[in-house]
């Protein structure tokens, strides 16, 4: 759980595995509007490095960028007799900072490298966990020269903070459900409303997998006390048959460290949370690097010594296969 204030820098590889997992959720659920142009059946997740001055440049790398095909050309150079050949990019950058000063100078160049390299045409869009603005909208970044705008990029925008939560808590979407946490909660429902979501999401028609995502994020960001979010559990735990619900079973890494050493003050369980973080993290970083891991990949990975596990978080961003790095069972 992240006390209120700021969303930490440590989302990434969270909110990259979410919306990899739910992509179509998450354009259903801001931009219904543009869902029915895409067609959502096939989606490829392209190599996100960005390489502005090779071979020595500082590299870049971006957040999530989905190649698809679309139902209808989406310029006028982009007209074709044959409808599978009508792809678009969705670029999607994940931004936790308090402003928007920090992400609206990049996007052009993102825009340029991404829409020269693959001569496709691309949609940018950005997710603000710290920013509310109007909510959903269209935000615009402008070059000028003195009076002559040069250049003028638009690019859609969520800002979670600027979203009523009670209507995505309530609704059908599942991502919704999970993000709601980020979104405007009344500080005297808190713990009424989390523990409503709680109860949705231990019975929700998803997978193991989806639920664990969905429960991670949402319980790292209620805002209420850990003390508060344990005693909902036991809540939700005693309200299930045998007093064991999914959500007990799925608990996070996050909250298995902090929860230990927070309430027993023991380091064994500061440590074990740590490993446990750190474990999830390379995870996801390897799945989105390398694709699905195998049970095998899974078992060697967890049975390396802590010292393994950080020397992988630095080696797994340079390396091109899971061969390189010990990794890959036959």
């Amino acid at each position: 759980m992240t006390p209120p204030g700021l969303i930490p820098d440590d989302h990434d590889q969270r909110f990259k595995a979410l919306i990899r997992l739910f992509f179509a959720d998450f354009l259903r659920l801001f931009f219904a509007e543009w869902t029915d142009r895409f067609d959502l059946s096939e989606v490829e997740w392209l190599e996100t490095e960005l390489l502005p001055d090779p071979p020595d440049g500082a590299r870049h790398r971006l957040d999530l960028v989905a190649k698809l095909r679309t139902r209808e050309p989406v310029t006028p150079d982009h007209s074709t007799d044959i409808p599978s050949a009508w792809l678009a990019l969705v670029h999607i950058e994940v931004e936790s900072p308090d402003r928007t000063t920090q992400i609206k100078p990049r996007l052009p160049s993102y825009y340029f490298h991404l829409s020269e390299r693959y001569r496709t045409p691309v949609l940018p869009i950005v997710l603000y966990l710290n920013v509310g603005l109007d909510g959903i909208g269209v935000d615009t970044v402008v070059r000028s020269f003195w009076e002559l705008e040069v250049l003028k990029l638009q690019y859609l925008y969520v800002g979670l903070p600027g979203l009523n939560a009670e209507p995505y808590m309530t609704g059908d979407n599942w991502l919704g459900v999970a993000l709601s946490a980020l979104m405007r909660i009344p500080e005297d429902r808190a713990e009424e409303l989390g523990l409503a979501v709680l109860r949705r999401l231990s019975s929700a028609p998803v997978t193991d997998q989806q639920r664990y995502l969905l429960s991670e994020c949402f319980e790292a960001y209620l805002p209420i006390e850990p003390g508060r979010l344990a005693e909902l559990r036991g809540i939700l735990a005693a309200e299930t048959l045998g007093g064991t619900s999914p959500m007990q079973r799925n608990k996070t890494s996050y909250d298995i460290g902090k929860e230990v050493g927070w309430q027993e003050g023991r380091q064994e369980g500061r440590q074990e949370g740590l490993r446990l973080g750190q474990l999830l993290a390379l995870e996801t970083m390897l799945e989105n690097q390398f694709g699905p891991l195998s049970a095998e990949t899974l078992l060697a990975l967890r049975a390396l010594p802590n010292d393994a596990l950080r020397q992988l978080v630095i080696l797994v961003p340079k390396s091109k296969s899971l061969a390189e790095l010990g990794l890959q069972t036959n």
